[in-house]
């Protein structure tokens, strides 16, 4: 049996474990808090830096519902690509040229897009503003870009294609619906990975 002086001291003992518990309990709960605090501010912050990059560079880009100008380029390989004939799908057009940091920064990603929404029905086009059809090629070849690419092979600001679609910033993205109306138009392959999931998911997942 216990004594007295036994259970006393037990008595005496037990709300000290019950407050140094709950300190413990609090403290991780204030941690966690802050934790989700700050994901939350950091997710806020991301989603601001991207809105500016659009304000910054996509303010001259052509407009959504309008039409997308037509081209007609030519391809690596010597032969031609028109937008035209692409009519009646979903076309991501993509602006980069090989020289361009961002772009060959941006490249897997698309490439990454390309595999996920090309057999939903989803056609992609690059336009490069590449002068060097040699370093073109072989950017083409280091990143494994596989949907069809053509050029001007002028300088930047120096294409019709540039002037026709507002295009000041590379990468520029602009999304054209099956109507031939543009849908999107950014420098950030984010907003057209989450426009091409939301187009396929309201076509139960192709186009």
């Amino acid at each position: 049996m216990w004594s007295k002086r036994t259970a006393k001291h037990n008595k005496a003992n037990a709300p000290n474990v019950n407050y140094n518990t709950m300190k413990t309990v609090k403290t991780m709960m204030a941690a966690a808090l802050l934790v989700a605090v700050g994901l939350t501010a950091q997710a806020q912050t991301d989603k601001a830096v991207q809105e500016d990059l659009d304000a910054k560079y996509a303010t001259t880009l052509v407009k959504v519902g309008s039409l997308a100008p037509d081209f007609t380029l030519k391809t690596p390989e010597g032969g031609t690509l028109q937008l035209s004939s692409m009519k009646g799908k979903t076309v991501v057009i993509d602006f980069w040229a090989s020289w361009c940091p961002d772009c060959r920064k941006d490249a897997p990603e698309l490439v990454r897009l390309y595999d996920e929404f090309h057999p939903k029905g989803i056609e992609f086009v690059g336009v490069s503003m590449d002068t060097d059809i040699k370093a073109w090629q072989k950017a083409i070849k280091q990143y494994g870009i596989r949907y069809p690419q053509a050029s001007e092979l002028k300088k930047f600001k120096e294409t019709d294609i540039a002037k026709d679609y507002g295009v000041k910033w590379i990468p520029s993205l602009v999304v054209v619906g099956p109507d031939g109306r543009v849908l999107l138009s950014t420098v950030l392959s984010e907003k057209v990975d989450l426009l091409l999931q939301q187009l396929t998911e309201e076509n139960h997942g192709t186009l």
